[in-house]
């Protein structure tokens, strides 16, 4: 009873009832609308004056084509960790880069930093961009784009979409994300905030399924000028937004190829062809013979029986028999040129030169003519 009484005093004595859920809930006056929840706030070595206490340590493999850069900024990357207290080793022989702690370091999350930075590194990522990762707003993201297809020139092709041309796509996709983007053979690297690369991602992964980036960038475009209006805050964007409708163009030509045939003549018209009629087989109680095996075949042919020794050299006798066979068709065309070719003669143009032949007793005229002619010179 006086627990009831005590709890029935507050309600009584304050001018609202709060509900159920807040009643027992403490008024937080350092938490006021101007601060940033999100914000991350600096680690300094003030913060952790012990320094750690174990050691902890990552490696990455890198390709031999990026060994000559690392070896020309290692000075450089090895200066940027020291500043941080992680220390770094290159070892060429196994092709490999190894990040761990010391007891200079005072961050406990500065070496999954230093992991990122490294893989950026091994990924064709300057130095100049990979230190970025050190920041803590700043994320990466190494995104694999290599099984997204088989086919080696859909998937050339489709990368390049991502370039564009002389590299429009990726400038415009960096600008509108606030990223450095960087595609080196099956992967796509990705710098900026969490924001940024959710978006790179979006693009990238659609992009090697046959979307193409340009409809993602116009989307963005759109979002970055609605983003400007402060009515248009609390507001729902799909009525600005474009929705593209998938279109399979194979399915759609295929079926515009079928509405063209059927236009041009019609089941059942007068100039349309009969419909073949179906033979019907005869029936059997029986079911079909069963498919013989590749052993069976052999088997029958006695090609199971060889020996290793005897089959190859009946694969030899084949491959010569093949041999010996195209030589005989190459002989056969070659010769070909050798022929002399038929003349072409009718029946018209022999009539025609024995019509313009002259006749004996032509002849015998023009003979005695030309005796007369000289007797009397």
């Amino acid at each position: 009873e006086e627990r009831e009484a005590e709890e029935k005093e507050p309600q009584e004595e304050g001018a609202e009832e709060k509900p159920k859920k807040q009643r027992y809930r403490k008024d937080k006056p350092w938490d006021t609308d101007d601060v940033d929840h999100w914000k991350v706030e600096p680690f300094k070595p003030e913060d952790n004056p012990s320094h750690l206490l174990e050691e902890s340590s990552f490696a990455t493999l890198f390709p031999q084509y990026r060994e000559l850069y690392l070896r020309q900024s290692w000075p450089r990357v090895t200066k940027i960790l020291g500043e941080y207290g992680i220390a770094c080793e290159l070892n060429c022989i196994e092709g490999s880069i190894t990040v761990k702690t010391t007891r200079k370091t005072w961050d406990p999350f500065i070496i999954i930093k230093a992991r990122d930075m490294v893989k950026l590194l091994a990924r064709s990522v300057p130095v100049e961009q990979a230190q970025r990762v050190l920041q803590d707003d700043i994320q990466c993201d190494i995104i694999k784009i290599g099984g997204f297809t088989h086919n080696k020139e859909r998937f050339v092709k489709r990368r390049q979409r991502l370039i564009g041309p002389n590299g429009a796509t990726l400038k415009a996709i960096e600008l509108l994300t606030g990223c450095y983007v960087m595609v080196q053979g099956t992967t796509v690297s990705a710098i900026g905030t969490f924001q940024g690369i959710k978006q790179v991602r979006k693009i990238v992964e659609e992009a090697m399924q046959n979307i193409h980036p340009i409809y993602n960038i116009k989307t963005l475009m759109i979002r970055r000028e609605l983003s400007k209006d402060p009515q248009l805050a609390g507001e729902n964007w799909d009525r600005f937004l474009p929705h593209f409708k998938k279109i399979n163009m194979r399915k759609q030509r295929a079926q515009a190829e079928l509405a063209a045939a059927q236009a041009e003549v019609a089941p059942g018209a007068p100039g349309a062809p009969p419909k073949p009629k179906k033979e019907k087989k005869p029936y059997t109680p029986f079911p079909p013979a069963p498919v013989e095996r590749q052993e069976d075949k052999m088997i029958a042919s006695g090609e199971y029986f060889l020996s290793a020794a005897q089959k190859k050299a009946k694969e030899i006798a084949e491959r010569r028999k093949r041999h010996e066979e195209k030589e005989q068709v190459k002989a056969k065309k070659r010769a070909e040129a050798f022929v002399p070719p038929k003349e072409a003669t009718t029946p018209v143009a022999a009539t025609e030169r024995a019509a313009a032949a002259p006749s004996l007793h032509d002849l015998t005229q023009s003979l005695i003519q030309r005796n007369n002619e000289r007797t009397q010179r």
